[in-house]
């Protein structure tokens, strides 16, 4: 759950981060721009459905572990060119992740000429860690990248869509949250992110 925090808070504060360096400074005023998952719990998406994805996953269901925080609030008519500004801000969530997933890749490679520097005692904890740190951020740009609103592949998605597309869009938009639910308890995610990170686990 740790982790899972430590996951949508750099996701947050980095939306926050890149809409402030485009002129917007709504979220930075808000305080947003900060590690702290106090400023970016969103009492469903950071609490209720981990929490149940938890129980569901342990009871041997397959409801896959994931979250959201609480959506940063940005103002798009102060951002310098916009469209570059809206895919910039949409994406820096997930490049944030697959910053931080990068990292505990990188770490858990070199753990043969590193672990002999942890206590004996603090290895399986690190490397605990370092598995999930890798898992929770890959698990969370790959669900962001997805094209429901409100994810952050909406967005991009948006950005691109013809004038004609975007009654349909406002539709999709409308009923983003139900749709997420509805794929999540089919096991949706799970399907779609298992054979990513199976992919990331042979390169280790």
């Amino acid at each position: 759950m740790v982790v899972l925090l430590l996951a949508i808070s750099a996701h947050e504060a980095a939306h926050a981060w890149m809409s402030y360096k485009f002129g917007d400074d709504t979220a930075y005023l808000l305080g947003r721009i900060t590690l702290n998952p106090v400023a970016h719990t969103d009492p469903i998406g950071t609490l209720l459905i981990p929490i149940v994805g938890f129980i569901v996953s342990a009871g041997g269901g397959s409801f896959f572990l994931i979250g959201w925080g609480k959506p940063t609030p940005v103002n798009p008519l102060r951002w310098r060119q916009k469209d570059l500004a809206n895919i910039m801000v949409s994406i820096a969530g997930i490049l944030a992740n697959l910053f931080i997933a990068s990292i505990g890749f990188i770490l858990l490679k070199l753990r043969y000429s590193w672990f002999g520097l942890v206590p004996e005692g603090l290895l399986d904890p690190v490397r605990m860690f370092l598995n999930l740190l890798l898992q929770m951020n890959i698990s969370l740009a790959v669900f962001n990248l997805l094209p429901f609103p409100p994810l952050d592949g909406s967005k991009v998605l948006e950005t691109f869509l013809p004038e004609s597309l975007q009654p349909a869009y406002a539709v999709l938009e409308q009923y983003g949250y139900l749709i997420l639910m509805v794929l999540m308890y089919m096991g949706i995610f799970g399907l779609i992110i298992r054979p990513i990170l199976e992919a990331v686990y042979s390169l280790l």
